[in-house]
């Protein structure tokens, strides 16, 4: 299973990913695929995505029982902890 999430991602990349994914909310899809079409599928989130952000979570065989990876800025950073991989935040700016 795949689930892709984006946010501020232009409408042809939404367009695209509706293609090969269902939108079950704004900005969320999801379908079921192997690797080399999810391999795709992230080409086309990052050449598509110009200013918005974006995260791909699937089923993987490790410990976790998925992996993910995102593009864009965002102030959610994954980051490793000892084989694990988990969620920092970046500071807020200062306003």
């Amino acid at each position: 299973m795949i689930v892709v999430v984006v946010s501020n991602a232009p409408p042809r990349l939404r367009g695209r990913l509706a293609a090969w994914l269902v939108e079950v909310r704004a900005g969320v899809y999801v379908g079921d695929y192997s690797a080399k079409t999810r391999e795709m599928i992230w080409d086309q989130v990052l050449t598509g995505l110009d200013q918005g952000d974006a995260v791909m979570v699937w089923k993987a065989p490790t410990d976790q029982g998925y992996d993910f990876r995102t593009a864009g800025t965002n102030r959610r950073v994954p980051v490793d902890f000892d084989g694990l991989k988990l969620v920092s935040f970046r500071p807020e700016k200062p306003r």
